[in-house]
């Protein structure tokens, strides 16, 4: 899994912890040498050794007494404000009065300088501010290690949330892609049945040469079928092309009693809808609207787009209806279509089926228009 890179916290923060404590522990003392060296021993005109050394070693015993203290505020981190206010106020109080305590009396034996005892206060209270700043620095970094351990955390929880919606949504692509086949491969023993059928009453009737014409057709429309992914989308172009390569079969069947017409607007020939959608509508609209009548009939396949859908109507010139009634009990083909239809698009599509008022019926699919690559 990659893992977004972690831009809120520098590196240097991210460091052993040690390592940072002892860096930020020599730049500080070394600036507070820094700053007294120009506030004190150039504005009082100190140039002297003695008086830079001992700026240099006072540095020095304030990183051996601010060592201890990291320890005592760690100590103390996890109990209650007020309890940690009053830790902190004395042990301010104790390690800036050792660190006064030893800088004045260096600051007397490195310099010669006496009598300095009196304005031992004088010396104290500068060096609370320092161990106050040395405090609020300390705590300062800390909580800011704190909100960039809490955002490592944060982005890996989000991390974690997003790949088990990744998960989620494949399981439920998965999922549907399995219905989807199960309910395409339902379809193809039903088709081949029927086929297989035509083809047996054509050898019985000595109608060789059409067999083998059926069988040849039949051959290269299973071959679509098996080379078109169950659960993926189709162009309608493919789709209809698809339809040819049944209607041939068909066309052996009827001859002259069966005739097609195919009319495909351009604006949706690019159009998806889940592969071999068409087939049992056209197979139905054969069986109920030419299969039965002496005459035969026609045939018509109309696809457009009403703006916000793709509309498909198969039409027939029969006129029974009985056998299949307003979608009540519909048979394996149309029930099929349903339940495929309502894995891709939920409830945002339409199947119905009408008895015409000049005859025959008509079977109209409405789905959402989405180009390719744009499946639901």
């Amino acid at each position: 899994m990659n893992q977004a890179p972690e831009k809120s916290v520098p590196a240097f923060f991210r460091e052993e912890r040690l390592t940072r404590f002892w860096v930020l522990q020599l730049a500080g003392w070394s600036c507070l040498s820094i700053v007294s060296y120009f506030s004190l021993n150039l504005w009082y005109d100190q140039p002297d050794a003695a008086y830079i050394g001992h700026n240099v070693v006072q540095s020095l015993l304030g990183i051996a007494l601010s060592w201890p203290l990291r320890y005592v505020y760690r100590r103390v981190w996890n109990n209650s404000l007020i309890v940690r206010i009053v830790y902190i106020s004395i042990a301010v109080l104790i390690f800036s009065g050792l660190w006064s305590l030893f800088r004045l009396a260096f600051f007397q034996w490195m310099t010669g300088v006496s009598g300095l005892w009196a304005d031992f206060g004088g010396w104290l209270f500068p060096s609370i501010f320092i161990f106050m700043c040395w405090t609020a620095l300390y705590h300062g970094f800390k909580y800011y290690q704190l909100v960039g351990q809490e955002h490592k955390a944060l982005l890996r929880m989000e991390s974690a949330k997003n790949l088990e919606a990744s998960r989620a949504a494949r399981a439920e692509t998965l999922a549907r892609d399995a219905q989807l086949a199960m309910l395409r491969y339902q379809l193809n023993p039903h088709f081949l049945f029927n086929t297989l059928n035509a083809v047996q009453s054509l050898v019985a009737t000595g109608r060789n040469e059409q067999a083998t014409g059926m069988i040849s057709a039949l051959s290269e429309f299973l071959r679509y079928s098996l080379y078109t992914n169950s659960g993926e989308f189709v162009s309608v172009e493919d789709e209809v092309a698809a339809i040819k390569l049944y209607l041939e079969i068909e066309k052996i069947r009827f001859g002259d009693r069966l005739k097609v017409t195919i009319e495909i607007s351009p604006d949706v020939q690019k159009q998806q809808i889940p592969s071999m959608l068409l087939q049992p509508l056209v197979e139905n609209a054969i069986k109920y609207g030419v299969a039965k009548s002496e005459k035969g009939g026609t045939l018509n396949v109309d696809a457009y787009s009403d703006a916000t859908h793709l509309c498909i109507d198969v039409i027939d010139s029969g006129a029974e209806m009985k056998a299949r009634e307003a979608m009540g009990q519909p048979g394996v083909g149309l029930s099929n279509i349903r339940q495929r239809l309502e894995v891709c698009y939920a409830k945002d599509y339409d199947l119905s089926l009408h008895r015409l008022p000049e005859g025959g019926v008509r079977a109209g699919v409405r789905v959402p228009l989405q180009y390719v690559g744009t499946v639901n």
